[in-house]
């Protein structure tokens, strides 16, 4: 009575359909969700794979002109450093040459400069010597003249040639040292001819006789003896002289 009622009060409401048609709707429904949501999977994986082609193609291009581009500058960077070692190596090679040079003159400065300050303190040496050679011909002139008589006398002499021992030992300190021409050959960088005597008794060219002492210091000549030298007998003098041997016999 109560469901005449309700049918009757409610036109619109529909009249309960059985279970089994409901279960049937319900299964078409889920077929059809079910297929749905495996057609949209299908689809969105295939976008999604081709996505990640794309992208794979496009990370490959550009990671070949990436590495083309790397290749290029590396390339460019080794052949620029080739151009800076070959630019080094020629400084290099400049500056050794430079430092060579340099050395060479300094050794040759350093060689002149000791040469030029040898030279200079034996002509400074030399110049002094040579100023005090006539003080020494004149003891020597006075030794040789002077002849004491008394004791006062010898001791006058002893002193002053005291002094000359002592101002030759000083010169033979210095490198100085006499010459002795008497009966040596006749030498021009060492003696100066300042008499000729004809003479068959010594050689031609023979010095006979020094009458000022030349002296050298070391290499070099301070003073030349003044000396006198054998010249040869004149044709003359020798007849001459082998006739008063005749005679005389």
């Amino acid at each position: 009575m109560i469901d005449d009622v309700n049918r009757t009060d409610n036109p619109n409401v529909s009249s309960p359909e059985p279970a089994e048609q409901i279960e049937e709707l319900h299964e078409e429904d889920a077929t059809i969700d079910i297929k749905f949501e495996g057609d949209s999977l299908e689809s969105t994986s295939d976008a999604a794979a081709a996505d990640v082609f794309v992208m794979g193609e496009e990370t490959a291009g550009s990671a070949s002109a990436a590495g083309a581009a790397q290749s290029g500058d590396y390339s460019s960077t080794v052949a620029d450093l080739e151009r800076q070692v070959e630019g080094l190596k020629a400084q290099l090679e400049d500056r050794t040459g430079q430092y060579m040079r340099i050395a060479a003159d300094f050794e040759n400065y350093r060689k002149r400069t000791s040469k030029e300050k040898e030279d200079l303190e034996v002509q400074i040496k030399g110049s002094t010597v040579t100023e005090l050679l006539p003080v020494v011909d004149n003891f020597e002139r006075a030794r040789s003249q002077i002849k004491p008589q008394t004791e006062a006398e010898m001791t006058i002499h002893k002193s002053y040639q005291s002094v000359y021992k002592q101002l030759v030992d000083c010169l033979k300190r210095l490198g100085v040292s006499a010459m002795r021409a008497e009966g040596q050959e006749f030498d021009p960088n060492l003696h100066e001819a300042v008499m000729r005597e004809p003479t068959d008794k010594q050689p031609e060219g023979t010095v006979l006789e020094e009458f000022v002492r030349g002296y050298v210091l070391g290499d070099r000549v301070l003073r030349h003896a003044m000396v006198k030298v054998a010249a040869p007998p004149e044709p003359g003098s020798a007849s001459s002289s082998s006739s008063e041997d005749g005679s005389a016999e």
